[in-house]
């Protein structure tokens, strides 16, 4: 089910008004109402693949209680290995099989031998790397003694399955959430107020911008040796909002959705187009699965404690492993191989840690030197989008070659300038609200401003929304 339907539609007011209205003195009951809605709201797609999100939920459940119990290390190792290997195995089976078995063959074919692939006609479970990730947090904070393991499975249940961020994130802690399923929720209207904003921006950077730029972002890359390198420029710098209004349109819908239920999800984008350097942006970016692999992959591997050279791989497997993880495709992992290279200067002299602050903060504009680095910092990840957008290693760099030639100096093709203004209008809105979780946090401002605002809102949405579509991170 898509947040923009005429489904999630009925579906969302329906689920507050049983919530709220109907089961509201019994927060076990909520949790059993929201599991059955999150499995309505997952089934919708193909409910064939319920049968994994329960069996996930089944596992780790019951690796949490026997992690309890165990206290023999050796014990512990072999009960989180369980865990590991089901999940990984289970993402791996349905996501990466064919792409390892197709890569293998390749690599046999250029040395001279043949190999037929064995490909599985199998179908990629939505969400499946955001839950199987979630539910993953869950184990190894329980075998690190970070949580203790909880023995309510409609609680636990209800942590795998919650329908806002089941299917693209934000991909949550354990120890964050699990806590608020166990305690009685009781209605905030100031956090289901923000919840609702939360979702208007949310559909706007979908509805508007993002669908709105689809079309000619597919038709630049599909055609990228048609058109001269300024409007390959403008393919990326498109696609690069493209991308984030789509992601960060549905994380702002998501966490919106969580508060009218009573629940706080953790912020998932933090304006990182405004970073000036790469480790700024990555700190900014898809937050939860930046510390997801910071947690559980780069420090276990040694973190920066090491010696430089161990440093620099940490790096480059994490992000390389990162890229893995949007896609089986050599594009996704040149993507996440190329950012880690760009953190690797600012790692090695301690500088990856430098903008901690909100640029320009207290000021209206930023600096000589605060544009430079946003600029240059937007410009390397334009680069990296061309890997992530393209549909092979090869197109990638041909795209950049005839981006990066003579016609890059001349004016891009006019066809594409719809819907340049409205870029220009999120990305004002989002500067001056840079101080905020959400640009429609303006308390100050006078009630009947903030209802034109908000009725602005609703007409671009239902005048300009673009042809419905799902959201890009849907794939991964």
């Amino acid at each position: 089910m898509l947040f923009n339907s005429i489904e999630f539609l009925f579906f969302l007011p329906t689920v507050f008004a049983l919530y709220w209205f109907v089961f509201k003195k019994n927060h076990t009951v909520q949790n059993i109402l929201l599991i059955i809605s999150g499995y309505v709201f997952y089934g919708w797609w193909d409910w064939r693949f319920l049968l994994l999100l329960i069996l996930s939920s089944t596992v780790d459940f019951i690796v949490g209680i026997s992690l309890g119990k165990v206290k023999e290390e050796l014990k512990r190792k072999l009960i989180l290995t369980i865990s590991i290997s089901f999940n990984i195995g289970l993402l791996g089976f349905f996501k990466y099989f064919n792409f390892f078995a197709e890569s293998f063959a390749s690599l046999m074919a250029q040395i001279g031998l043949h190999a037929d692939p064995i490909t599985l006609k199998v179908i990629l479970p939505v969400g499946i790397s955001f839950y199987t990730f979630q539910s993953l947090s869950y184990t190894i904070d329980v075998y690190k003694r970070k949580m203790e393991p909880t023995r309510d499975m409609l609680a636990f249940y209800a942590f795998i399955s919650f329908f806002p961020q089941l299917v693209a994130g934000p991909i949550e802690r354990a120890k964050n959430m699990v806590p608020q399923f166990i305690v009685k929720r009781n209605f905030d209207y100031e956090k289901a107020k923000d919840g609702l904003k939360q979702i208007l921006w949310g559909l706007f950077k979908k509805m508007v911008i993002a669908d709105n730029l689809a079309p000619h972002v597919a038709k630049i890359f599909h055609n990228y040796a048609d058109y001269s390198g300024s409007t390959l420029l403008l393919g990326a710098f498109y696609f690069a909002i493209q991308i984030y209004c789509d992601f960060s349109g549905y994380s702002n819908i998501a966490i919106g959705t969580a508060e009218l239920f009573g629940f706080k999800l953790m912020r998932n984008f933090a304006n990182p187009y405004f970073s000036r350097d790469i480790g700024e942006f990555w700190r900014r970016w898809h937050i939860s699965l930046s510390t997801w692999f910071r947690d559980y992959l780069y420090i276990p591997l040694g973190g920066n404690r090491v010696s430089t050279w161990k440093l620099v791989r940490n790096l480059l497997i994490t992000f390389t492993v990162s890229g893995l993880w949007h896609g089986a495709n050599w594009t996704f992992i040149a993507w996440g191989f190329f950012n880690g290279l760009l953190l690797v200067p600012l790692s090695v002299f301690k500088l990856n840690k430098s903008n901690q602050n909100t640029v320009a903060e207290g000021r209206w504009y930023p600096n000589v030197k605060e544009l430079l680095q946003m600029g240059l910092t937007f410009c390397l990840t334009l680069i990296a989008w061309v890997f992530f957008r393209s549909p092979n290693i090869t197109d990638s760099f041909h795209y950049l070659g005839h981006m990066f030639s003579s016609s890059l100096f001349t004016v891009p093709s006019g066809e594409f300038k719809a819907n340049f203004l409205l870029v220009v209008l999120l990305i004002l809105i989002e500067w001056f609200q840079r101080n905020k979780e959400h640009p429609l946090q303006f308390d100050k401002v006078p009630v009947y401003a903030r209802w034109i605002i908000y009725y602005a809102f609703l007409l671009l949405i239902f005048n300009k929304g673009g042809q419905q579509a799902s959201f890009i991170y849907f794939q991964f």
